[in-house]
């Protein structure tokens, strides 16, 4: 109920929108050495890497080969497991 008079309230002008202003930090390009680099710093097989990343195989090793870049998702990701190699434990995806 308080949302929706909220809403009536603003459609009225009684109230300002709540705004927020944040910063995204930009996806970053990763070469095939800086794939390989990350994959071997959390000690995994390509096999482990692509089961952890939702990828096959082929695709690990096509990004590791340079004949393929990882897409949007995937680059986040690798800049996440770049600046911290723990986070797969840390997350419970991946138990020793």
């Amino acid at each position: 109920m308080q949302g929706l008079q909220e809403a009536v309230d603003y459609n009225e002008g009684k109230i300002k929108a709540r705004t927020k202003t944040i910063s995204i930090e930009p996806v970053p390009d990763f070469e095939a050495k800086e794939i390989k680099d990350i994959r071997n710093g959390l000690g995994m097989t390509q096999v482990l890497f692509a089961g952890f990343m939702g990828v096959s195989i082929k695709t690990v090793e096509a990004w590791e080969a340079g004949r393929n870049m990882p897409d949007g998702p995937a680059r986040r990701i690798l800049a996440m497991l770049q600046a911290d190699p723990n986070l797969p434990q840390r997350l419970h995806i991946v138990a020793e």
